[in-house]
């Protein structure tokens, strides 16, 4: 009969513990996905930052030196401009446009973003990191050179 007892005030000692784990295994799962997610949407900002520097770059090595629509093609995807950047928080005082002795078929230009901020949406986190400058360089192609027709 004894034995009952004691079973029976351990049993009511432990209500709840149940609870309590389950909430410390939830946060702990939940701040991992989230992080995992995170991860993952770093990535994706860092690639499309990468490629819109890349295309920047190709867009002002074939034409002429007109340093907004470069700028517009890095950020919106399109020289003419947009209202949808390709990257959240993306703006054109993000890219900088360098031409150094820019001819046909000679001299270079830089497409370079620079001071990019990627905010974490991670719960309880909430910081931001600024991103390394992406940087491409190419040489002059056409330089916007149309030749006369024959």
């Amino acid at each position: 009969m004894q034995r009952r007892r004691i079973q029976a005030q351990s049993r009511r000692s432990e209500r709840g513990t149940a609870l309590a784990e389950l909430a410390i295994g939830a946060l702990v799962f939940f701040i991992a996905v989230f992080g995992i997610l995170e991860l993952g949407r770093l990535l994706w900002t860092h690639n499309a930052l990468t490629d819109a520097a890349r295309r920047g770059a190709r867009y002002a090595s074939m034409n002429s030196q007109n340093t907004t629509k470069v700028k517009n093609l890095v950020v919106y995807g399109n020289a003419n401009g947009g209202t949808q950047p390709v990257v959240y928080n993306l703006t054109t005082n993000n890219v900088s446009v360098t031409y150094s002795g820019f001819g046909v078929k000679q001299g270079t230009v830089t497409v370079q973003i620079t001071g990019y901020q990627f905010v974490l949406n991670v719960p309880l986190i909430g910081a931001t990191i600024t991103l390394p400058a992406y940087k491409t360089t190419l040489m002059g192609e056409s330089a916007g050179y149309v030749p006369a027709t024959i």
